[in-house]
C-alpha cells in the first residue's frame, strides 16, 4: 500500500470548514501521481511512453469529517485490473494521523494512447508495476466491469441548450 500525506490548508475547507468534495478528487489524483512518480510512471515516462491515465468513474463514502490543519494521508492501492493492465481500479482510503478512518474512494479507468485518443494496452514496464501491486482482493477486471457502471452517455438535441 502506498500512503501520501497531505496537509490540510485553508483553500481545501468548503463552506462547512471540513474537507471540500473537490479536495478529495484532488487528495486522490495527487496521491495516484505519487504513486505513480515512486515507480517510475511520472509525466516525463508516460510522455515518452505516449499513454495516460484517464479516470472513467469515481466514486466516495465519508465516515468522519477532516477539519483543517489536519494531516490527512490517502493510501493507494490496487482494487482491480485486467489482465492486460490496460483496465484499472485503485481504492483509496483517507486516515488522520491517529488512524481513524474518514474516508474511501474508488477510481476506475484506462490507458489511453495520447496520440490515438483511444484505449490501449500500456507499456510493460507499467504492466508489471500493476502485477507486484496485485493482492488476493485485487479482482480480475473485464469489459463487462465498464458496461455495468451506472451511467450512459446521453446527448441531447443542441437546440434545446439555446
Amino acid at each position: 500500500m502506498f500512503l501520501q500525506k497531505f496537509s490540510v490548508r485553508w483553500n481545501d475547507l468548503d463552506a462547512n470548514r471540513h474537507l471540500a468534495n473537490s479536495s478529495y478528487v484532488t487528495y486522490c489524483a495527487d496521491a495516484r501521481m505519487g504513486f505513480m512518480r515512486q515507480n517510475k510512471m511520472g509525466l516525463s515516462q508516460l510522455n515518452r511512453w505516449g499513454v495516460g491515465p484517464v479516470l472513467l468513474h469515481e466514486r466516495y463514502s465519508f465516515f468522519r469529517e477532516i477539519l483543517a490543519d489536519s494531516d490527512v494521508w490517502v493510501s493507494v492501492e490496487l482494487s482491480g485490473a485486467s489482465e492486460d493492465g490496460g483496465m484499472y481500479e485503485f481504492t483509496h482510503r483517507f486516515f488522520l494521523e491517529d488512524g481513524t478512518h474518514c474516508a474511501t474512494a474508488t477510481a476506475m479507468g484506462v490507458w489511453i494512447d495520447v496520440m490515438l485518443r483511444k484505449s490501449t494496452t500500456p507499456p510493460e514496464d507499467i504492466q508489471l508495476v500493476l502485477k507486484e501491486m496485485t493482492g488476493v482482493n485485487t479482482r480480475n477486471l473485464s469489459p463487462a466491469d465498464l458496461k455495468s457502471l451506472p451511467f450512459r452517455q446521453e446527448n441531447i438535441n443542441p437546440e434545446s441548450l439555446r
